[in-house]
């Protein structure tokens, strides 16, 4: 069994930058393909990106693209998202969730079945 813990979140002004961490612990994390999620209120759960297990394919929603960065540390079995120039519209809770052997492009969350408890980021001046 998988276990995800994010960390990393916080408080920023516009235009600064966060670097999200999803640390996972159990057997064959470089098979899991892992991918964040995040949730504002009163919204439904919004795929953020994504990146393969085996192979470093990376997938983004076109709201992101050019301003986040995800990868992965096999030693460390974690996974980064590191976000840049952000809005207040990108202030959410932010999941990681994992699937084994998940091959497709994919961020719709039904396809994860394990999650983190998420980490909340608020972006405001």
């Amino acid at each position: 069994q998988l276990q995800l813990v994010e960390s990393g979140g916080g408080l920023v002004q516009p235009g600064e930058s966060l670097r999200l961490s999803c640390a996972a612990s159990g057997r064959d994390f470089d098979f899991y393909t892992i991918a964040w999620f995040r949730q504002a209120p009163g919204k439904d759960r919004e795929g953020v990106s994504q990146i393969l297990g085996t192979v470093r394919i990376t997938h983004y929603a076109d709201s992101v693209k050019g301003r986040f960065t995800i990868s992965r540390d096999r030693a460390k079995n974690t996974v980064y998202l590191q976000m840049n120039s952000l809005t207040p519209e990108d202030s959410a809770v932010y999941y990681c969730a994992a699937e084994k052997y998940l091959t497709a492009n994919s961020l719709d969350p039904r396809r994860y079945g394990h999650w983190g408890q998420g980490t909340q980021v608020t972006v405001s001046s």
